[in-house]
Order: structure tokens, then sequence, then C-alpha cells
């Protein structure tokens, strides 16, 4: 069976780890990514170790471009490629008054959930382009389509990571697709606090929140099929994106 490997920023625990394990229960390699989870990073290795996959888990800080390069190296040191890169780090910060936004979180916010996407990418599509092939899907959210009046720097980084997407998708063809997924309430049984749960499930047209599969199995699909698929943002989101 062909190599295949997967980089997934924020691998360590929550919907990155997810995502990480259902790639490699497709058959792919994972470069595990964290920051400051090492023992979340390290359950995510041993699963995807029991499934049969090789991996390496690297601790890198995504808004530093330095750590992003050392990152891309030593994973292309270790399997020789990358296929799939899934920019899925970020942060989703308490709700703030708009005049109440300072310098520091606002810095925080674009540079964790835009810079950071834009840096890793950076280095990942060099060595995509030698190859002439590969594929990158952006963790987007709801936020980036929708206004959420105390989330506002959130809303613009993530709009901003759309826009990023639309303009990657054109820049690399024909050789590299990009697209973002765009989630709403995803639950994540043992690992949410009630700060997520932000809209009622009664208002979700769906009637429900979002389970991990649900995006799991999109990355799943547009990292192994979506080969003519690019500078699309897929909203999985219950339908709130209608409202």
């Amino acid at each position: 069976m062909e190599k295949k490997v997967a980089l997934v920023t924020g691998s360590g625990r929550r919907l990155g780890r997810q995502i990480a394990i259902a790639l490699a229960e497709s058959g792919f390699d994972i470069v595990v990514n964290y920051n400051r989870s090492r023992d979340e990073a390290m359950k995510t290795l041993s699963r995807i170790r029991e499934l049969g996959r090789d991996a390496i888990v690297i601790k890198a800080d995504i808004t530093k471009g330095s750590q992003m390069k050392r990152m891309v190296e030593k994973a292309i040191e270790k399997f020789g490629q990358i296929d799939v890169l899934v920019n899925n780090a970020a942060i989703f910060p308490k709700p703030v008054k708009f005049w109440e936004i300072s310098d520091e979180l606002w810095d925080y916010v674009i540079n964790t959930n835009l810079k950071g996407q834009f840096l890793c990418s950076r280095e990942v599509v060099k060595f995509m382009l030698e190859r002439k092939k590969g594929k990158i899907i952006n963790i987007a959210s709801l936020g980036g389509l929708q206004v959420w009046t105390e989330h506002i720097a959130y809303n613009v980084a993530k709009a901003g990571l759309i826009m990023l997407t639309k303009a990657m998708a054109k820049a690399l063809a024909p050789y590299i697709t990009v697209n973002a997924i765009a989630p709403g309430t995803i639950i994540i049984p043992g690992e949410e606090s009630g700060e997520i749960k932000h809209i009622p499930e009664h208002k979700i047209p769906l009637k429900r929140y979002g389970k991990p599969s649900d995006i799991t199995e999109i990355v799943v699909f547009l990292a192994t099929k979506g080969d003519y698929i690019t500078g699309q943002v897929i909203p999985v989101d219950g339908g709130r994106s209608i409202l």
C-alpha cells in the first residue's frame, strides 16, 4: 500500500486528536503536533500506534515561523513526505465586549487562528510542490461566516482563514488542493465545558450539536477522495449558517 503521511496541528487533544486518529484509521502515518499538551499528545501517539500506523510527536508553536520550519523539516526527515496538512490548532477565547478587546488578546487570537495557519502552510507547500501533489485542509469555523458580537477577534481570524483558503487554492493549483471546514458547535465527550454551548440545541435546524465524526468523516473524504474540490468552505453546523 502506498505510504501516506498527514500532519495535524494541535492534535494532542479535542478535535485535533479525533482528526489524527481518523486519518490513522484510514491508513495515514501521522505527525502529531502540540504546543502545551504533551501528555495528551503522547496519548494520541499511543492510540495511533495501536492502530498499526507510525507517528511522531513534535512540539512547536504554530505562531513562530522558525518553529514551523523545524517541525516540517523533522517530519520530512522522519517520513520523507507530507501528503496532507490539517491546520487544526486554534483557540476560542472567552466572550468579551468589542471595546474591551485588549491589544494582547487581539494579537493572540489573530496569531493563533490565522497567522499560524499561514506559517505552517508556507513551510509544508515547499515540499508538496516538489512532489507536485498535496492537500491542505483548514479547520475554520461558523464564526468565520457569522458575526458573534462577543467573539469579534475570533470572527475576524476565522474569516481571514477562509479567504486564505481560497487564495492558497488559486495560488497552489493545479498541484495542491486547499479547502476549509467550518464547524458549528462540536461536542467531544469528556472534553467540554459549558461555555462552548453558547447556542441552545433547539435553535439549530437539526436540533442537535455536532459530534467529532461529523467533522472527521469530511476530513478523511477530502484527504483521500476530494481530488476535484479546491477553494471551498464546507459548513458542518446543523444548518446554523442558513439562519
